[in-house]
């Protein structure tokens, strides 16, 4: 960046880490990869920087690259290479004063990831349908549809449990 624009670029990111550093962990549900989802992110925004800071709501912008990037992990060969014949267990929780939210996070990252980004989307970011949609680049349909089935997945999940925070209509996600 010749135009001077590398200081803006980097007072943003610097303001920005902590904030995208949250989304990212509540889609991958791992510091590490939150990490490199920020990591990746970041290297398209600076490609893209010139274009990105005339967007007219940026941090909406680099949301949406972020939640994009997550979705589409998945698609990209090397997300299917394994170091291990079987995943390893989780580590298991202890019972003794367990939180909630530990328990919804932990049944988060069994829900597919689309739904996990609507679902994070819309009651951790309160995100209206729209807004999702735009996002996400799908209808509200979709987003309708995944929220859905991504809180059906969730009650399942978590079984008759009674959470505090929890209602049917919308978990705590935070």
């Amino acid at each position: 960046m010749r135009d001077g624009s590398e200081q803006e670029y980097v007072d943003y990111v610097t303001a920005r880490i902590p904030a995208l550093r949250r989304l990212a962990f509540l889609l991958a549900g791992d510091e590490h990869r939150a990490d490199d989802l920020v990591q990746q992110t970041i290297t398209k925004l600076y490609v893209k920087w010139r274009h990105a800071r005339a967007a007219d709501n940026l941090d909406g912008y680099v949301r949406t690259m972020l939640v994009r990037t997550y979705v589409d992990e998945r698609r990209l060969g090397w997300s299917r290479v394994r170091l291990f014949r079987e995943a390893p267990e989780p580590p298991a929780f202890q019972h003794d004063g367990i939180e909630d939210r530990q328990v919804v996070r932990a049944a988060l990252r069994q829900v597919p990831r689309r739904q996990q980004a609507v679902l994070v989307l819309r009651f951790f970011y309160d995100l209206s349908v729209e807004d999702a949609a735009a996002m996400l680049g799908c209808s509200t349909g979709t987003v309708k549809s995944q929220t859905a089935r991504g809180l059906a997945t969730l009650r399942r999940l978590l079984g008759e449990r009674e959470l505090v925070g929890y209602s049917r209509a919308t978990p705590t996600l935070n």
